[in-house]
């Protein structure tokens, strides 16, 4: 998967819930999001430092729901619920935990939540 189709697939799955996600689309997500924030970060410093991020916000709040949906998804293809998310919330270990699912290997089989993404 390149970067074009992953960031072609979140957003046209903008708040699909259900199925899987590969390794690399979730990545190649993360790596799109960082590389769209720096450049609307450097943009409103560029045009208007007092904005005070506005567009930085306007961005992340765009990109809020196909990254929430893409990281459930690909929980889902490890084999966890899209519940285990709320981890996030538990300080320092919820992030290392989930990193640890995020960069683990997928379900090689079908699993409850469907087909394995790279299969067809």
């Amino acid at each position: 998967m390149t970067l074009g189709s992953a960031v072609s697939t979140c957003l046209s799955k903008y708040a699909t819930f259900s199925g899987r996600a590969s390794k690399s689309e979730f990545w190649w997500w993360i790596l799109f999001v960082i590389m769209v924030q720096i450049a609307a970060a450097i943009i409103t410093a560029a045009i208007s430092p007092e904005a005070g991020g506005a567009l930085t916000g306007l961005v992340s709040l765009g990109l809020f729901l196909p990254g929430l949906a893409v990281q459930v998804r690909r929980l889902h293809d490890t084999g966890h619920s899209g519940w285990w998310l709320l981890l996030v919330f538990v300080p320092l270990i919820g992030i290392i935990v989930l990193l640890v699912w995020w960069l683990g290997a997928s379900a090689p089989a079908a699993n409850q939540y469907g087909e394995p993404p790279l299969a067809g």
